[in-house]
């Protein structure tokens, strides 16, 4: 068995792990559920949508509390070094579109799951 000191070791030795958050609409529950995985195999520490307001149904959630989630996500992107746009089937809805302008306007890398035009990126 690794004891604690041997994984403290282990982590002083090795380099910050870069921190990703994803986002796109939440109608894609299983890409981003297959983003989660594939990043987190990559060894990059994920943050993600909380809840899926659009399969959730069990949460009565209305519009204010859609904008809270927005925010929240907003915080997350500010956390994170990069976004991955989940960007399935080219879709990008509008709360993407804002969170995309949000990560460029604070310098964070954009990757994309699906290649895209120039058009497209610059929304």
């Amino acid at each position: 068995m690794t004891t604690l000191e041997d994984f403290l070791l282990r982590k002083a030795n090795t380099p910050a792990p870069t921190i990703v958050c994803l986002c796109g609409s939440t109608r894609f529950s299983q890409a981003f559920q297959e983003a989660n995985l594939r990043e987190t195999l990559a060894g990059r520490i994920v943050l993600s949508i909380g809840c899926d307001t659009k399969s959730d149904h069990d949460l009565t959630l209305g519009p204010v509390d859609k904008d809270k989630l927005d925010l929240l996500h907003f915080f997350k992107i500010d956390l994170a070094h990069e976004i991955l746009v989940l960007n399935v089937g080219g879709y990008v809805g509008a709360s993407t579109q804002r969170e995309i302008a949000y990560a460029k306007h604070m310098g964070k890398k954009i990757r994309w799951l699906e290649p895209v035009t120039q058009q497209e990126v610059r929304l």
